[in-house]
């Protein structure tokens, strides 16, 4: 039986373990050994003479040459990213969907196959479902994202495995490490990479590249920067050809660039990451707990309650999900909370709420939401920053009333 003492002892150890990183991860003297990393917005970058500038091209050196290209303020977030994620490379793209389509468009082409689980973010589905399949690319959605169900979804042809864990927005967990067996294992024409979303879980309660992971996407916009004011997203893997190959298709083939004050913005909220997660993820398992004891609440979706699948994970995450009962007293809560933001985005100091089946998942048909269990009276919050205290009262008030 595990206590809440042990869970808070989890929880310090996870941030222990992140917090010099996130503060010096990166970080150097730089320019005028400034303590800050300096905003370089310079779009281009001079050469010392003609055969410097060739070198530069043909990667001899490791000169600056166009701000597409490569950026002294962005190279310095992928370092901290990449220290997060115990990767050996990263890449900072202009958003998390731009690290998403790129990292597949770097390893698919017309005639390859991905295998995904059904419930997942509804713009990665839609681009999966309706983007994907115009340039020949098709997706096996499984409903339950087991190694099983993704071994027997995959063909000759098949070229990733996608996971989302903890996904968007129920929570479900997948078996990361034997997802990425089950990869291993395959005997298809060609190997199958396996790319993991781990925008929900963040490097604080998970790290799938040690789990056997390929690649891992995040949206930078969420916990990672963590204050609402800067959109971003990042590709990390150990395979520098892997990287590098998204790298090329995303920022320097699609331009998906990420500006040098994002940059800045995203890697000065990762020097409180741990900090913040260590709060968000403690209030969140409370809530959970909580919310699970209410009449009004049919279900609530945690890592902490179930945490037998959740056992590769350091910690359970400062996301949640509850349906009510009643579909009509969901839209009730979304209407009295006062103290949670009715908002769409995750992860940021204040704690966001929102209906995903007529928002974030609105574009998916209704037949696939409610296959991925996303009924009309789910809820997903966000925790954020504020009291526990006053948190669970705003809550409790709100699902108390009479509708």
């Amino acid at each position: 039986m595990i206590s809440e003492h042990d869970d808070e002892a989890r929880l310090d150890a996870r941030a222990a373990a992140l917090a010099t990183i996130c503060v010096h991860a990166g970080e150097g003297e730089g320019a005028f050994r400034a303590l800050a990393t300096p905003i370089v917005l310079a779009s281009a970058f001079s050469f010392d003479d003609a055969e410097h500038a060739a070198a530069a091209f043909r990667s001899e050196n490791d000169a600056y040459i166009y701000g597409r290209w490569g950026n002294p303020t962005v190279e310095a977030l992928e370092a901290k990213v990449a220290a997060l994620e115990n990767a050996r490379v990263a890449c900072a793209t202009a958003s998390g969907m731009a690290a998403v389509s790129g990292a597949l468009l770097s390893i698919c082409e017309a005639g390859s196959h991905i295998v995904a689980p059904r419930s997942m973010y509804g713009e990665s589905a839609r681009l999966l479902r309706e983007r994907l399949p115009r340039l020949g690319i098709e997706t096996t959605f499984v409903d339950d994202p087991t190694p099983e169900s993704y071994a027997r979804a995959a063909t000759v042809n098949t070229r990733v495995f996608y996971i989302e864990s903890p996904s968007n927005p129920i929570l479900a967990v997948s078996d990361v490490p034997g997802i990425a067996a089950a990869a291993r294992a395959h005997g298809g024409k060609s190997r199958i990479v396996v790319v993991a979303d781990n925008t929900f879980a963040t490097p604080f309660c998970q790290t799938p590249l040690d789990l056997g992971v390929d690649l891992v996407v995040h949206s930078m916009t969420k916990a990672i920067g963590g204050h609402g004011d800067a959109i971003g997203g990042a590709v990390c893997g150990n395979d520098d050809a892997l990287v590098a190959r998204a790298r090329d298709t995303i920022v320097k083939g699609f331009g998906g660039v990420m500006s040098p004050l994002t940059a800045y913005l995203v890697a000065r909220g990762i020097t409180t990451f741990a900090l913040r997660q260590r709060q968000a993820c403690g209030t969140a398992a409370r809530l959970a707990k909580t919310l699970a004891a209410h009449p009004a609440v049919d279900k609530v979706h945690h890592p902490s309650l179930a945490r037998d699948r959740a056992k590769h994970m350091h910690a359970y995450g400062s996301l949640l999900a509850f349906e009510t009962k009643d579909p009509a007293r969901a839209k009730h809560v979304l209407e009295h909370v006062a103290l949670v933001t009715r908002a769409v985005s995750l992860g940021d100091a204040r704690s966001l709420i929102t209906q995903p089946a007529t928002t974030t998942h609105s574009t998916m048909p209704r037949e696939d939401r409610l296959r991925a269990h996303i009924t009309d009276g789910l809820l997903r919050l966000s925790v954020g920053l504020e009291s526990a205290v006053d948190l669970e009262r705003d809550l409790l008030a709100a699902l108390s009333e009479t509708t």
